[in-house]
């Protein structure tokens, strides 16, 4: 062996003793963990949160101030109320869509959907801004109106009886609306910051705001170039 060629593999022995001293100084394994060597508990601390943030609780009370003979659910996933074929896979489906959960879910007496209230951050990454399409796209195509609310410019009770009551009554048909046909009168709403009662506003704790819907965004499956269909 020439001087060249020993020189050359010492540097290759010292590069991997530095890669192993590296590892065992950061603490890595040399086996990798299992998903079975996890506890769901114990890896996974839980805590308890919210369920919904500040802007969906005024949402809601604004939907059951506003449309008292509806049925109002908040954080329902699609998959609950969105039935699709299997002909693909359901799991690739549920990936893409069917976990998502809608904000609020307006629906008649017997818990049939029939508009998602989709609130949404005033200002949204261009990710987080795909996402809510794709679920729009998805409820658009199941006949499932969608109403936009931004955060910061949520409509007033009065606003939200003309204009989604109305509708909702119009699309009724010949089923029993859910809402008078005579003009129902104007219930004195607060400002929006007024619908949180006194005690519920004391306890608008940061810490205790729920996950939000984006923080999956990140490690969400991503395919044709960072954008799905």
């Amino acid at each position: 062996m020439d001087l060249q060629s020993t020189a050359f593999a010492a540097a290759v022995v010292l590069l991997l003793t530095l890669v192993m001293l590296r590892l065992r100084q950061r603490g890595v394994s040399r086996r990798p963990v299992r998903r079975d060597d996890l506890d769901t508990v114990i890896d996974w601390p839980p805590e308890s949160v919210r369920v919904l943030t500040i802007a969906e609780r005024q949402s809601y009370d604004l939907l059951r101030k506003a449309l008292p003979g509806f049925m109002v659910l908040a954080q329902v996933p699609l998959s609950r109320f969105v039935r699709v074929p299997t002909r693909h896979s359901h799991a690739e489906w549920m990936q893409r869509v069917g976990a998502l959960s809608a904000d609020l879910v307006l629906c008649d007496s017997g818990s049939r959907v029939l508009a998602v209230i989709d609130v949404r951050a005033a200002q949204e990454t261009e990710r987080s801004r795909r996402r809510h399409e794709r679920m729009a796209r998805v409820l658009k195509a199941a006949n499932i109106k969608v109403y936009t609310w931004r955060e910061d410019e949520l409509p007033s009770a009065s606003q939200v009886r003309s204009l989604v009551g109305a509708e909702l009554s119009r699309n009724s048909g010949g089923m029993k609306a859910p809402i008078s046909s005579k003009p129902m009168p104007l219930i004195p709403v607060a400002e929006m910051e007024e619908l949180l009662s006194e005690g519920d506003r004391m306890h608008d704790d940061p810490a205790m705001e729920p996950v939000p819907s984006a923080f999956f965004d990140d490690v969400e499956p991503v395919t044709d170039g960072g954008r799905r269909r």
